[in-house]
């Protein structure tokens, strides 16, 4: 078969993302031609399911109709028009629903949207503001940071210091300032838990102190004696996502959130991932936000990703009035957020956010989040079946599936062997789309996705992993008989 023309245009003009691109070059690649619910087509016609939501963005599915109507709808008025200086009516609606969305009974009010681009931006706007509200409110000459260890917040070169991923920091180390970390609770490789290896959800079977949090308590005592708290304590809530789907124990967070307000600190919670129902439905209420599965309500949440349902990029940095308070003042105070982007409040953006909020806030919605983490749940619990596959860490309709090459000793694949990289290829070769962190293999459909669809995206890792890495080749009906019989 010969090189499709697009292809040879790719390969000539575009430099991907996060592409080693003498790769890239080798093989004709995937390009997408149209897409409908949760599957994806190429220029070719073969057809796809979108098991990472288009690098976790997309919520409702493509060519969802009451999305691409709303921003119809939205495109015969204006496209685009200036935030600084003018107002308009989507961005303004929009801010009402994120702030009534992100308020909660009984916890501490967010009051204020300012709006970006994408994670990393609304992450930089967070930093930015966390820094100059310690400077002006506590008198701090130079605030400082703490984050998890093996954290991503973005690209932003902000935002890259507030991450601890070796990769980054090591290329972009003199472009940095400096920021603190603390042990990200990862209970599959924690050094305190002493559980030897089981086929379950490392979380479930850890035998540990706390360690993690009293590392925490640790680092901040430490800060203070130095002379101040943190400006800001930053962490993803719930599941840390690029460092390789990193689910915390229940409790972690707000642990963690009640000794970083009692040294005075901000709490600044990236919502890129785990915002708008990724993280699944709580127990008391239908709340979007990852924070509120355990009552913790951030100074700062940054949202993006699926803010749009995954159709424009469009984020939003939300703000307590304190905080916004600290920027009041008469134009000769100087105290204006210095800070801003051309595509700031874009109507398209907040017209499309809008429609996914109705979708969210349906009953509809809720009912098929729920079916599809039990869906989730139910055929990922199969894969325990195979050496191969160390841990399987599900979040709501987030998973994370952790190859080692043997369950009994943790033992990881060095980076180098592409492990999770062939096993993805190979999925995409039976029609599941995905992207691999590492050694990890994330599953995270979009919200239509059908139970019958799960089965086939998790039929393709389980194969793929067999085909890849060696191990017994899937047998559906094998394996139920003989979890029955168990």
């Amino acid at each position: 078969m010969s090189v499709h023309p697009l292809a040879k245009l790719d390969h000539r003009y575009v430099w991907h993302p996060f592409t080693q691109m003498r790769d890239w070059l080798r093989t004709e690649p995937i390009i997408i031609a149209e897409g409908r619910g949760a599957v994806l087509e190429d220029v070719r016609g073969r057809k796809y399911l979108d098991a990472n939501s288009s690098i976790w963005t997309n919520l409702h599915g493509h060519n969802h109709p009451q999305i691409n109507a709303a921003i119809a709808r939205q495109l015969r008025k204006v496209a685009h028009s200036s935030a600084l200086g003018l107002a308009n009516e989507p961005a303004s609606l929009l801010g009402q629903r994120l702030i009534d969305a992100a308020n909660r009974p009984r916890l501490p009010r967010l009051s204020k949207v300012f709006y970006s681009d994408d994670g990393s931006t609304a992450m930089e706007v967070a930093l930015k503001l966390a820094y100059e509200f310690a400077r002006r409110t506590r008198g701090v000459r130079s605030p400082r940071f703490l984050s998890l260890k093996g954290a991503y917040h973005g690209d932003t070169i902000g935002a890259v210091s507030l991450g601890h991923v070796d990769l980054f920091h090591k290329a972009y180390s003199g472009l940095l300032f400096r920021t603190e970390s603390v042990p990200a609770p990862y209970c599959y490789r924690c050094p305190h838990n002493r559980a030897k290896p089981q086929r379950a959800d490392a979380r479930e079977y850890r035998k540990c102190n706390w360690e993690c949090v009293a590392k925490v308590e640790q680092r901040f005592s430490a800060q203070k004696q130095k002379g101040d708290s943190y400006a800001a304590f930053v962490v993803e809530p719930l599941m840390q996502g690029a460092a390789g789907m990193i689910p915390q124990p229940n409790g972690w967070l707000k642990r963690v959130s009640a000794i970083a307000r009692s040294h005075g600190s901000l709490i600044i919670a990236d919502e890129v991932m785990t915002g708008f129902g990724r993280t699944g439905v709580p127990a008391r209420d239908a709340s979007l936000f990852a924070s509120h599965h355990e009552s913790v309500q951030p100074d700062l949440m940054a949202l993006a990703k699926g803010m749009t349902g995954g159709y424009l990029p469009m984020a939003a940095t939300l703000a307590t009035q304190a905080i916004c308070d600290a920027f009041l003042g008469y134009y000769a105070d100087f105290k204006t957020f210095v800070h801003g982007h051309s595509y700031t409040a874009n109507q398209l953006g907040a017209a499309a956010s809008l429609a996914s909020l109705d979708l969210l806030q349906s009953p509809k919605s809720i009912r098929d989040r729920m079916t599809l983490q039990n869906a989730l749940e139910e055929n990922l619990a199969r894969l325990w079946d195979l050496p191969q596959v160390g841990d399987i860490r599900q979040v709501g309709l987030v998973a994370g599936v952790e190859l080692v090459k043997d369950w009994r000793t943790r033992a990881p694949f060095p980076l180098e062997h592409r492990a999770g990289i062939r096993v993805c290829d190979a999925m995409a070769r039976r029609g599941a789309l995905t992207r691999p962190i590492g050694n990890v293999i994330v599953i995270m459909p979009p919200y239509c996705t059908t139970p019958a669809q799960v089965e086939r995206i998790i039929s393709a890792l389980d194969e793929s992993v067999s085909e890849v890495l060696g191990g017994p080749t899937y047998n559906r009906k094998a394996r139920r008989l003989e979890r029955e019989k168990a």
